[in-house]
């Protein structure tokens, strides 16, 4: 039976695990390996680790990190960041990922997700969108290499595109609410949940445990995934590992309650 899970997110940058806020202002959180041993620890439900990096250097991804934070983690781990061929999949597979989020390439290469698909599995193939609103009328818009390249593809069309070729699994990520520790944006969520019948879930914007209780409230079973609320603690945002405990865990992902859709 398929559960709510909690999902931290990792960013690499210049080998250092880091936060960003809309995707600027990188700020230097830990070692990326310290981080994995912590949550192992902490026995997390899986983990995004997304190499920042990568596609806007234009480079390959990095094996050598890859298979060190594979060898380290145990949980599902899903890796993300310069992901451009199958091959590469099949590599990053083979090293003890569990998981691959294309992004751009799923923009970019049509038939990238299909022939990914084929190789590793669709259960292994990731479809991850980072989105914000854009133009003169603020319609959410798919951008890849950051943020900084418009796609002129709206969500919907990303996920069904995405889902027609292959796709396990799908991410979408609020640019306008990543690192605000404000909420999650239900506005973009409620456009997609019910386009989605694969596993699906959501990053920007969680700033507290409640944040991630309504989440999973509102829609019942869906990825709840977060960054900053992984890595800071209090106002002041000092640097401090955390994720919620046996009792906090299922006091938030056991909903009693049909999801709500507004």
């Amino acid at each position: 039976m398929l559960r709510p899970r909690i999902i931290p997110c990792l960013l690499i940058h210049e080998d250092g695990l880091v936060k960003t806020t809309k995707f600027t202002d990188h700020k230097y959180v830990g070692d990326p390996l310290n981080a994995v041993r912590i949550f192992n620890e902490k026995q997390v439900d899986e983990l995004v680790v997304a190499d920042i990096d990568a596609t806007s250097h234009f480079r390959e991804p990095d094996y050598d990190l890859i298979a060190k934070l594979a060898s380290e983690c145990r949980m599902p781990l899903c890796y993300v960041g310069g992901v451009k061929t199958a091959e590469q999949c099949e590599r990053i597979i083979s090293l003890g990922v569990e998981k691959i989020g294309i992004s751009s390439a799923a923009v970019e290469s049509h038939g990238l997700i299909s022939e990914a698909a084929s190789r590793v599995g669709s259960q292994s193939v990731v479809a991850v969108m980072d989105v914000r609103k854009a133009g003169f009328l603020r319609r959410y818009e798919v951008f890849t290499h950051n943020g900084k390249k418009a796609t002129g593809l709206t969500p919907v069309d990303f996920v069904e595109k995405a889902v027609s070729m292959g796709a396990g699994e799908i991410i979408v990520n609020s640019i306008d609410h990543d690192g605000t520790m404000k909420g999650y944006c239900y506005d973009l969520i409620d456009q997609l949940i019910d386009l989605v019948e694969v596993p699906f879930s959501v990053l920007g914007g969680a700033g507290s445990l409640s944040d991630v209780k309504d989440l999973i409230n509102r829609y019942g079973v869906i990825g709840a995934s977060a960054g900053s609320l992984f890595v800071f603690k209090g106002k002041y945002r000092a640097v401090l590992i955390q994720y919620p405990n046996v009792e906090e865990k299922s006091s938030i992902s056991d909903f009693e309650r049909s999801p709500i859709r507004t």
